[in-house]
């Protein structure tokens, strides 16, 4: 590999010194042409290498020559110095218009074979190339030659020496056997530079009798093969039967020598480089033992830093060498017997290289030209100028003459002073050639950017208008606005060398036209050009850096701000890493009105996104960065190392982390004996550390494996390590958890939680439960268990006992175990707390008090203490019962407790008991105890009936719970009509044993809401409400629900279905009433009164019609309204008759769907019970109507209370 780069250096720096061609047209532009038809010297473009090999397995080889200039070209050749015509050789191929000729591969190559130069000429000049040598290479071939054997003793030196043919380099040598086996090489056996195979010393098994050198030249794709050559290598033991008896004394001479060098032979040697080759420099010796050979450069400590030692020491190479690797460098080769050494000089040296190279000029008529060409290298090349690729002393002019430094002066420059002239630089490692033109003439100005050309710029940034000249002499450029005469100046105006106007800072003010003008002494020349000022595009809403994790859609929003009159010439662009995506094939990528969407994100879409927002003036740009996440790939080379018993050193390299950094790694192993195949986790370890410690059981075999953990999660777990297997040991550690249960009084379990079975660390566990009373002197008493239990049987109650239990299994103890102390079993307490006593706090709550039961009698621990009671009686009942028992349990060492939650006003009874683990001991005296009263619960039952125009009936029932002796009730109510002002709150005391209320006065067709509380001597209980509505007219409603509501609360009235009325008066009244307020209108107050007065009119008479008539049956009604149902007669029938005459007129026996029932009169007084009741003036009752003499005396006045 090292050869062939080499040979590649070579060839490049003989293309690059030996072959290099320059050449500095004069820069015409193409404008000037088209407009002036412009003469132009020859300019030699193209042509073929310094060196054109002509390879055997290739068709053709074309020599190149291409050319450019004004009037016409022709062309012509020299080969070996002498001319060629190529057009005169019918073997040729030749191209018009061109100096390329091809030279077919037809077998007569040869004959081609010689330097080549091109010359293109016009009636201005001449331009040369460089010399083209075209190389016919012969095909290498070994001499055939016959070769003795090489006889040597056994420990001498030997040299096979290769000689290859000549031939196209690179060159590489081979040395192998017949059946192409390569030859080892070594300390001892090497190959030189030149192909030669050295021994330094030679042993038996180097005899053989087929050592092939084998010569490579890829460039002609051939290998050529010397003839075989055959060792003999004998044994100094043949001279163990020498005469003189001196034989092994001759032996250990030949074998037993100091160093010599096989190559190089001289003592010093000189060495010659190019810089940028690589430098080798290589020593083999011989001798006995096999020398060592070591390098140094004289007057450093060490080698230079590029510098590599290789073949076993034998060969330093310095790569691309330059002017400090110049120097004296040694060799040194030594063994026990002494050294040998060997100096080499080195000398860097360089190709001829331009300094200054002779460029192509322009230049005004009576002008001085110079033409300078400075050049360098090691050794210093020598300079030739030529004119027209002819010398320049066979060229003579007068104004003409070289300066001692090389230098060309044209003084006073004329138009026949236009010529091509070549500067030629050689040394011993190559030749440069560079043509330089020169035209001596005067051109009107021409300006070659096109007139009226359109600029647009943006506000504050700059702009440069063009106005490129071509003229000779040189113009003078000014620029000027339409608006001036004047020249543009100012600081944030720039003309340049070019011509063209540079605007620093545009502002809006600089819109306009502008003029360019060109002038020099032939003439005078302008253009116009128009500048727009736009104003700045700019992103104002910036894509964001996102961090997402993998599998995510994402977006990058991208809106901008441009001047409005761009249109549509406006575009967002998106790229990634410098890569366009918009009209990206990738469907994931979705560009939508500056909104960059990714579907399904993945590790490939991280990276820089660019947002460009561009208008054809201006753009500008936002960045925003992707970065993708994800949980942790697996760690990689999971290993175990450092294995020692029961210990062991996992490692392992983290995976990916995906953006995320690693918290953690969880280390899980897996064992083959217990649960096998089941993955438990070992330890934890940082994210930054990448092995650990294991800790191991015994007698277990493991697997490990890792995973990593990160803020998105857990990572897969990493491939299982190979099976680790501990060896077997005796437990290392006891029972833990170990508990004392005494279930029975005469026994004491033993229970304890097991070890693992991954903790038994061999086969065979088992347990030793040792246990003995404490304080007693007893010997332990030891039984060996394999569950994790034991039963202790026929023990005292309750007798502290020493306990400890101790692993074993095949392979020995555990650990000496810790003792601990427990109890044996419990018995039930003997005996009942003493003095108990009870202290009424008040009418639901009691403290209790007790003495301790004594500890000997407890047969136990103390759980603590429970109260059992219970309720006898109410107080307002004599007879006792036995009401449900409750228990409350009060824990630890304790005489007193409160108990909450009693009945007011009862008789309770309670007993206290101690408790243990085994349970409750005996019962103390039963202690009986009263509660003082308290207030009632909720009235029951209570509800609103018989709903008229200015009165309801209340009933109720006594409260479920009275607490106490009720004493009353009392009721409030007040108009709740559906406005924001509420009515007086009117209250009335009702005696204990009322159960139902007429209540009067209220108005019609209104809202009112009552609330009814029950009351002891403690105080009143909560109350219960109900709303009603009455009706417009003197009719009733009979309302069987009923609700029971808190006090305060406030519930939506109820529907009250208001029967139809068949008289038409009362329905226009109907229709007039108003709910709420409405009774207090004038006119309404006058409808009434005169409805009133019709009224009595009628009822006048139906009396006087009455008294006429005498007496009607009950039979005899009938027969003149034999159903009043099916005739449609209702409420509205204000003349009825009665088959009593000592009952008064009723005046609202009617129901609320207007239906007369023949024993049920709707809502009429009959309904509420032995009450005889009459009606006072103001509506009252005030009398009896049959039944029970019991009556309920009141007065509603106002807010006023009275007491019933």
């Amino acid at each position: 590999m090292r050869l062939l780069r080499k040979i590649l250096l070579l060839l490049g720096t003989c293309l690059h010194m030996s072959c290099k061609y320059q050449s500095n047209a004069l820069d015409i532009p193409l404008e000037v042409l088209a407009h002036m038809n412009m003469e132009q010297l020859p300019t030699i473009t193209e042509h073929s290498p310094a060196s054109l090999i002509a390879f055997p397995f290739e068709e053709s080889f074309p020599m190149k020559c291409e050319a450019t200039g004004n009037p016409g070209l022709e062309f012509r050749w020299t080969k070996n110095g002498q001319d060629f015509d190529p057009y005169q050789d019918l073997r040729l191929i030749t191209l018009d218009d061109s100096g390329t000729f091809i030279i077919p591969n037809n077998g007569n190559l040869t004959e081609f074979q010689g330097n080549y130069r091109c010359f293109a000429t016009n009636k201005l000049g001449t331009a040369m190339s460089e010399e083209i040598e075209f190389v016919v290479p012969n095909v290498p071939k070994f001499p055939k030659e016959i070769i003795d054997p090489i006889e040597v003793m056994e420990g001498q030196s030997v040299i096979l020496e290769c000689n290859p043919p000549k031939g196209i380099p690179p060159l590489e040598i081979y040395w192998m056997t017949i059946r192409l086996q390569h030859i080892e090489q070594d300390e001892r056996v090497s190959v030189g530079l030149n192909g030669n195979l050295y021994f330094s010393n030679a042993i038996k098994t180097d005899s053989r009798r087929d050592y092939c050198c084998f010569a490579a030249f890829p460039r002609i794709r051939t290998i050529v093969q010397k003839t075989a050559m055959s060792v003999v290598v004998k044994s100094n033991k043949l001279l163990k039967d020498s005469d003189s008896g001196s034989g092994r004394g001759y032996a250990n001479s030949l074998l037993e020598r100091k160093p010599s060098l096989l190559t190089p032979t001289a003592k010093e040697s000189h060495t010659y480089l190019m810089k940028g080759e690589d430098l080798q420099l290589e020593c083999i010796a011989e001798g006995f033992p096999t020398p060592k050979v070591e390098w140094v450069k004289i007057g450093f400590h060490e080698l230079p830093e590029r510098a590599e030692v290789e073949s076993h020491g034998k060969l330093l190479t310095v790569e691309m060498v330059n002017e400090e690797d110049e120097g004296k460098y040694m060799c040194r080769a030594k063994n026990p017997h002494g050294e040998v050494v060997h100096y080499f000089h080195v000398t860097v040296e360089e190709p001829p290289e331009f300094e200054i190279e002779p460029q192509s000029q322009l230049v005004t008529i009576g002008a001085d030209v110079v033409i300078k060409c400075v050049v360098k290298g090691n050794p210093q090349p020598s300079v030739a100028w030529r004119v027209n690729g002819q010398p320049l002393n066979d060229v003579p002019t007068s104004n003409r003459k070289v300066l001692k430094d090389g230098t060309i002066s044209i003084h006073n420059a004329k138009p026949e002073n236009s010529a091509v002239y070549q500067c030629e630089a050689t040394n011993r490692h190559g030749t440069i050639l560079v043509n330089a033109n020169i035209m001596i003439m005067n051109i009107q100005p021409l300006i070659l950017t096109e007139n009226n050309l359109q600029y647009m710029a943006v506000e504050g940034k700059g702009v440069v208008m063009h106005c490129k000249v071509f003229s000779s002499p040189a113009s003078s450029i000014t620029w000027s606005k339409a608006d001036s005469a004047n020249a543009v100046e100012g600081e944030r105006f720039s003309v340049h060398k070019n011509g063209s106007l540079e605007i620093h800072n545009i502002m809006k003010e600089d819109m306009g036209e502008y003029s360019c003008f060109a002038q020099n002494t032939e003439g005078k020349v302008a253009i116009a050009a128009t500048l727009e000022v736009k104003d700045p595009t700019r992103i104002v809403d910036p894509p964001r850096d996102l961090r997402v994790l993998a599998g995510t859609t994402i977006q990058f929003s991208c809106q901008a701000e441009f001047d409005p009159s761009i249109g549509d010439d406006f575009e967002i662009l998106w790229e990634k890493d410098g890569m366009a995506l918009n009209g990206s094939e990738n469907a994931r990528y979705i560009l939508n009105d500056g909104v960059l969407e990714i579907i399904n994100v993945s590790f490939g879409d991280q990276g820089f996104y660019v947002c460009v927002a561009r208008t054809p003036v201006d753009q500008d740009v936002a960045v925003a960065q992707l970065s993708v996440v994800d949980v942790p790939d697996p760690p990689e080379d999971v290993i175990l190392s450092e294995h020692n018993g029961r210990s062991v050193k996992l490692q392992w390299i983290p995976g990916d982390d995906h953006n995320s950094s690693i918290t953690e790694f969880v280390i899980e192993f897996e064992e083959s004996q217990h649960e096998p195949g089941s993955w438990r986790e070992m330890m934890r370890v940082p994210g930054n550390h990448h092995s650990a410690l294991l800790k191991l059981h015994s007698h277990v075999d493991y697997r490990f494996r890792v995973y990593a953990i990160n803020e998105v999660g857990r990572g897969r777990p990493s491939q299982a390590t190979e099976r680790y297997k501990t060896p077997a040991s005796a437990p290392d550690k006891n029972p833990e958890n170990i508990k004392i249960e005494g279930h029975l009084p005469h026994e004491m379990d033993i229970n304890w939680e097991p070890l693992s079975p991954i903790e038994h660390n061999g086969p065979g566990l088992e347990y030793k439960v040792s246990y003995r009373r404490q304080g007693t002197g007893e010997d332990w008493t030891e039984h060996m268990v394999k569950r994790h239990s034991f039963l202790v049987k026929n023990t005292p109650t309750f007798v502290l006992y020493e306990i400890k239990i101790q692993t074993k299994n095949h392979v020995g103890w555990g650990p000496d175990p810790k003792i601990i102390t427990a109890y044996s079993g419990e018995d039930f307490p003997s005996a009942a707390p003493e003095d108990v006593a009870v202290d009424v706090m008040n009418n639901t709550m009691m403290k209790v008090r007790w003495e301790h039961v004594h500890k000997d009698k407890l047969n136990g621990h103390l759980g603590g203490y429970r109260i059992s009671y219970w309720r006898l009686r109410s107080l307002l009942d004599s007879k006792k019962t036995h009401g449900d028992k409750h228990t409350l349990t009060f824990s630890g060492e304790r005489n007193h407790a409160v108990v909450t939650g009693l009945r007011p006003f009862s008789e309770f009874s309670l007993i206290v008991m101690a408790f243990n683990s085994r349970g409750n001991g005996p019962g103390s005296h039963p202690v009986s105890f009263k509660t003082p009263e308290g207030v009632p619960g909720q009235v029951a039952a209570f509800s609103v009936t018989n709903i008229q125009k200015h009165k309801v009936t209340l009933t109720w029932s006594p409260p479920v719970d009275a607490n106490g002796v009720i004493i009353g009730f009392i009721l409030q109510y007040q108009l709740i009509n559906d406005t924001e002002e509420l009515g007086s709150l009117m209250t009335l005391n009702i005696s204990a044993d009322s159960n139902k209320l007429h209540l009067q006065d209220l108005e019609a067709l209104s809202k009112y809401k009552f609330y009814l509380r029950c009351c002891t001597r403690v105080g009143c209980g909560p109350a219960v409400s109900e709303e009603r509505t009455t009706v417009p007219e003197a009719t009733s409603t009979d309302v069987a629900s009923f609700n029971i509501r808190k006090s305060g609360s406030r519930f939506p009235p109820r529907k009250t279905t208001v029967s139809p009325v068949a008289n038409a008066t009362l329905s226009s009244i109907g229709l007039a009433s108003i709910h709420g307020g409405i009774s207090n209108q004038g006119w309404f107050i006058g409808l009434m009164c005169a409805i009133a007065l019709l009224t009595l009119i009628v009822l006048i008479a139906c009396f006087v019609n009455r008294n006429k008539g005498g007496k009607y049956s009950v039979k005899e009604k009938e027969d003149l309204h034999p159903d009043l149902e099916s005739q449609g007669i209702n409420d509205d029938t204000f003349c009825e008759y009665s088959d009593n005459d000592e009952k008064p007129l009723k005046s609202s026996q009617h129901s609320l769907n207007g239906d007369l029932k023949g024993k049920d009169s709707g809502d009429s007084m009959v309904d509420y019970g032995d009450e005889d009741t009459h009606f006072h003036e103001d509506g009252s009752f005030i009398g009896e109507y049959s039944g029970r003499k019991e009556r309920v005396s009141m007065e509603i006045k106002g807010n006023n209370q009275s007491t019933a």
